[in-house]
């Protein structure tokens, strides 16, 4: 009973980690501009008729680029997350202007009252 449950629960895992690599490398097949579309439909119809050879050679040969490729996306992603936030917020977050107005007044750019004006209108 318990190593039915064990080798059920061993299996299942390789069964998610099977089904992730192939969803990886099917999207990165579609995602490579420098394959055409020959050579992509080539590489799924073997994704189909041999799956797991398929897949360890899919990682071997291309790897490099599917890493490469997934990190770009992430960088575009983060750029485009960071673009909107900037969009939305309009301007620095007031910690930020406090902590400059509080070394503008530490190097005596500014006085006391003036510090206090743009705690303030940083604050609001």
């Amino acid at each position: 009973m318990f190593w039915d449950f064990f080798w059920l629960l061993v299996w299942s895992f390789f069964m998610v980690m099977y089904l992730m690599i192939l969803f990886q490398v099917i999207k990165d097949i579609f995602r490579d501009n420098t394959m055409n579309g020959w050579l992509k439909a080539l590489w799924f119809i073997f994704l189909l008729v041999a799956p797991f050879l398929s897949l360890l050679i899919y990682t071997i040969a291309r790897g490099r680029g599917m890493a490469e490729r997934q990190a770009a996306e992430m960088r575009g992603a983060r750029a485009e997350a960071d673009e909107y936030i900037q969009s939305v917020a309009g301007r620095r977050a007031p910690a930020d202007e406090i902590a400059s107005a509080k070394n503008l007044l530490e190097s005596g750019v500014i006085d006391e009252a003036e510090f206090g004006r743009l705690k303030e209108k940083a604050l609001a």
